[in-house]
């Protein structure tokens, strides 16, 4: 597979890194793709399911090779014919079978090119899982941001509104303002503590949420680079996503696999033909004969070798049966090539949609954020003319939080609409993302390995696992101690 273009690399979008700065030591989204990519474990576990599913060519590809077996045994002939009187009292011997397929109606082949299929099917589905699974940690990644940005502005308009009770209190002793001003003050406090309660809370949510998708706690995090250029129109977005999106891989891969599952079916109505060889050993342990055994041979070795053809005539209707399914379940998966073609369509167009909205978004909320702190400073200079109450200050106050929080909130949902674009197109998967630290994970690599292998003994080492564990995690234990 060709490498694919850094979108971390590549130039700027509208929606990039427009949050508060971070220290320079701070986490990185790359960082924490990259730690969630290596030890995240729905995504190990998609990768053993895998592994498993690449199993299944070299299963499919035993039936069409030589099998070899060799029996042993020993006989005491406890109770033997009154009318025998050579019979041996006991016998030791082996047998040894070679069976070789020589043709099996299409069967065998048919099935193995299915499973091919289905590997390709469940790499593409590898990739669907990996996709999803960045969506979610970027998501993640800025909700943490944003989060805590929101907290700030929530904790400052906390101490901002405190100043302002302290002045009215001032003001009220010396007769300059009303109980009404002191209690509307004490009021837009109280609601704004509750509201810097409600932002903590969902901080807490959402560094959790980190935690459990990257498998670290988040500390320091830096804003996150630029996204690549995105598509002009939706129609470009499509086309790339039908090209390239993994799910509808999938779905296509699945269909050609049925296809073969047809043909595979209707073989078990054909002839077979196989070779096989046979050898015994036989050993009378010197009790052939009885009396005479001295006349008697006591061990013999034979040997076989043949070919042996089976021309079915009647199974009960089974393979008819069994076509008929494979034919309902190629219908069925070339109905959902169509119907997951619909869903990548449609979510490629949405997510354009949303992704433009929200840029849209930004520049109204940038626009509001500047007006309204220019409508605080002039409230607050015509109040102490005497022009403007309490009142009007702290809902000037209210509206420029207000519009902040909702600026936070837009820069966070255009940068996530931005990258499920690129999900939606197939285009956010690690070799998309250009992510450091070592090879990355190549199903391929496994396949292309057990694909020849013919000794019944290839093990692999005993399964162990590669993610890590929340409770095991130290940093979540110095940063939330009550946990």
């Amino acid at each position: 597979m060709a490498p694919r273009a850094n979108i971390f690399l590549t130039g700027a979008a509208a929606a990039a890194a427009l949050m508060l700065a971070a220290p320079a030591s701070a986490e990185t989204l790359r960082g924490a793709l990259l730690e969630a990519y290596q030890t995240n474990p729905t995504l190990n576990a998609a990768r053993a399911g895998q592994r498993a599913n690449d199993e299944n060519v070299p299963l499919t590809l035993a039936d069409g090779r030589p099998s070899v077996s060799v029996t042993g045994f020993y006989n005491e002939n406890v109770r033997t014919s009154a009318n025998s009187f050579t019979a041996p009292a006991r016998n030791t011997g082996a047998q040894a079978d070679v069976t070789l397929p020589i043709y099996q109606g299409g069967t065998v082949r048919n099935r193995i090119r299915a499973a091919r299929e289905r590997v390709e099917a469940g790499q593409a589905d590898l990739r669907s899982t990996e996709a999803n699974l960045f969506t979610n940690v970027v998501a993640a990644y800025l909700d943490v941001i944003s989060n805590r940005n929101i907290v700030e502005l929530n904790s400052n308009q906390v101490r901002v509104l405190d100043t302002n009770l302290q002045a009215t209190s001032d003001r009220f002793e010396i007769g300059d303002l009303t109980r009404t001003d002191v209690a509307q003050a004490e009021a837009r406090l109280s609601t704004a503590r509750a509201n810097l309660d409600t932002a903590q809370a969902e901080l807490a949510a959402a560094e959790e949420n980190y935690l459990r998708l990257v498998g670290e706690w988040p500390e320091e995090l830096e804003p996150p680079p630029p996204l690549p250029e995105l598509p002009a129109t939706p129609d470009a977005a499509e086309d790339i996503a039908i090209v390239h999106n993994p799910d509808l891989l999938s779905a296509q891969r699945n269909a050609e696999a049925a296809r073969r599952d047809i043909a595979a079916a209707r073989g078990s109505r054909l002839p077979t033909l196989e070779a096989f060889a046979r050898g015994n050993y036989n050993n009378f342990l010197d009790t052939l004969g009885g009396p005479l055994g001295n006349q008697f041979v006591q061990e013999e070795t034979t040997a076989t070798v043949g070919v042996r053809a089976t021309l079915p005539i009647y199974q009960g209707g089974r393979p008819a049966a069994q076509v008929r399914r494979a034919q309902a379940q190629r219908t069925q998966a070339m109905e959902t090539v169509i119907a997951t073609e619909r869903a990548v369509v449609a979510d490629v167009r949405a997510a354009f949609s949303r992704y433009r909205a929200t840029l849209q978004v930004i520049d109204a909320t940038e626009t509001a954020v500047d007006a309204n702190a220019l409508a605080l400073e002039g409230v607050r200079a015509e109040n102490s003319v005497g022009l403007r109450t309490i009142l009007d200050i702290l809902n000037a106050e209210q509206e420029l939080l207000n519009s902040q929080v909702d600026l936070v909130t837009a820069r966070r949902n255009a940068y996530v609409a931005g990258f499920n674009l690129l999900a939606a197109m197939g285009k956010a998967e690690a070799q998309d993302l250009g992510l450091d630290g070592g090879a990355l994970y190549d199903p391929n690599v496994n396949y292309e390995r057990v694909d020849d292998q013919w000794f019944d003994w290839n093990d692999d080492p005993r399964p162990v696992t590669q993610s890590t564990r929340t409770v095991d995690n130290p940093q979540r234990v110095v940063t939330n101690p009550e946990n």
